[in-house]
């Protein structure tokens, strides 16, 4: 029993070798591939045919992963759905993907009239009776839906096709091969877990170990127990790592071989802390879910610049382009634009959206950045966040980096608050260390010191963490929504 029906599957890895555990079990992928068969049996009595979707509606576990197989085995489509959204939320996502089926658990909150099959009753030992499904390249395998930070959230169409070359590229990029495994800690119906930490993987016959939520001390604890090789995260499960073993907790990390960080911009200085004080490389890596997940990452061998976010990957095309269409030179600043297998087929349902994010041929991400001569990218900032002073453009990551760099700070965000005069003026938030000392007025003098007039913040506020959406991004959105009108003119320090 095998799950060969997947065009990115290599089938000789489905043996009794370990597969995937969790908290509640441990499967080897032959134990892996009996349950994907018959919970795929399950869903077509249930009516799930080729061609439906599938949502599942669950924190990480084992049974995410099987109900995502199953609808594959299928020739259906996934569509994971935040566990926490409230039912309100899940039926945007539920209506707009026309899902046939949502696995649920007790505490899932969905519209009454929705078809779900509680996760409890999933079934475990299949009767042989399903019939082979030929699955294509072409085929919708994912809908991925965006954060909505913009407005309804869009569902990202993914095909089998644009999942294998993310597979290959992301595995030769860094290195993965059946001896890795991999310590899965985001969420799954975030598309960087279900590529780097499954599908990678998986497509090579290497572990995975799934961890239900995240905490610094059992994450820790986890690595030492389990010798995982490597795992993704974002900058804040980096900073609290970090944070822990400064404060005593124990670690052996000696088993990771490397950690990948993504999904937001990672000061520089903290990857090299890291690297300092928990013993492994760090690469950080860059994409979006309508490139199935990365378009660069530092390499795992071979020249890894701080500060950027690495090269592109085997088989795509990253540049840079002006307003006017035209791609500009290695050092010039501008639009990020993406082209290769991976990128999406396009915005479910959302023809006008598909045609200007993906229609001239390039995949326009809105994020602003420089490639060097080498061809490494350091991303400036999203387009979107720039803050317009006066007609001067300030860019948000730029006063971010100053702030995390003073020892006290932890995390810091900057985003535009409406002002009179100026039309608008940076302002910042700011958690510490546990312990620091510091104080709004000393952070300000800090970025008088490294800053010019206009980008020191007229107002630094202090809070006890700053607010981050389900993927463990920074949620700018609400941080904006909470920053008040500056009536008065300012003048910043010097």
């Amino acid at each position: 029993m095998t799950l060969d029906y997947l065009p990115w599957v290599r089938p000789a890895i489905y043996d009794e070798r370990p597969c995937v555990r969790d908290e509640r079990q441990a499967l080897s992928y032959a134990q892996f591939a009996e349950r994907v068969d018959a919970a795929a049996e399950q869903f077509a009595k249930l009516g799930v045919r080729r061609g439906s979707v599938v949502a599942t509606m669950l924190s990480n576990r084992i049974e995410l992963l099987v109900a995502m197989f199953a609808a594959w085995r299928l020739g259906a489509a996934a569509t994971p759905m935040n566990p926490v959204f409230t039912a309100t939320e899940a039926a945007h996502q539920i209506s707009d993907s026309g899902a046939a089926l949502v696995i649920v658990d007790e505490s899932s909150q969905v519209p009454d009239d929705t078809a779900t099959l509680p996760v409890s009753d999933m079934r475990m030992t299949p009767t042989g009776e399903l019939a082979p499904v030929e699955t294509a390249p072409g085929d919708l395998a994912l809908l991925i839906y965006t954060s909505g930070s913009t407005g309804k959230p869009k569902g990202v169409m993914l095909s089998h096709a644009n999942l294998d070359a993310m597979i290959t590229m992301m595995g030769q990029q860094v290195a993965i091969d059946a001896v890795d495994h991999c310590l899965l800690v985001l969420p799954l119906f975030h598309v960087n877990a279900i590529v780097v930490s499954v599908l990678t993987p998986m497509s090579v016959g290497a572990q995975v170990s799934i961890q239900a939520r995240f905490h610094p001390v059992n994450f820790l604890a986890a690595i030492e127990e389990l010798r995982a090789t490597y795992f993704s995260a974002v900058p804040t499960i980096y900073s609290h790592l970090l944070a822990a073993v400064q404060a005593g907790v124990s670690k052996d990390t000696s088993s990771i071989r490397l950690g990948i960080c993504g999904a937001a911009p990672a000061p520089a200085d903290l990857l090299d802390a890291v690297e300092r004080t928990l013993g492994f490389p760090m690469v950080e890596g860059y994409g979006l879910s309508e490139c199935t997940c990365a378009a660069t990452c530092n390499p795992a061998i071979g020249l890894r610049k701080p500060g950027t976010v690495g090269i592109a990957l085997p088989g795509q095309t990253v540049a840079i382009m002006a307003p006017d269409g035209s791609l500009v030179p290695a050092g010039e600043r501008g639009e990020v634009v993406i082209q290769g297998p991976n990128v999406m087929v396009g915005y479910l349902n959302n023809d006008e959206a598909t045609a200007a994010t993906i229609g001239d041929g390039w995949l326009h991400t809105g994020d602003v950045g420089i490639l060097d001569e080498d061809g490494y990218l350091r991303i400036v900032d999203r387009i979107k966040d720039m803050i317009i002073r006066g007609g001067e453009n300030i860019y948000p990551k730029e006063i971010e980096t100053v702030l995390q760099a003073h020892p006290d700070v932890m995390a810091a965000a900057v985003v535009g608050a409406q002002h009179d005069v100026y039309g608008e003026v940076p302002v910042a938030y700011a958690e510490l260390n546990a312990g620091a000392k510091t104080d709004e007025a000393a952070l300000r003098e800090h970025c008088a010191q490294h800053l010019t007039k206009i980008k020191v913040p007229v107002a630094i506020t202090i809070l006890e963490a700053l607010p981050t959406n389900a993927v463990g991004k920074v949620d700018k959105p609400t941080l904006r929504r909470n920053t008040p009108r500056i009536s008065a003119p300012v003048k910043p320090r010097a």
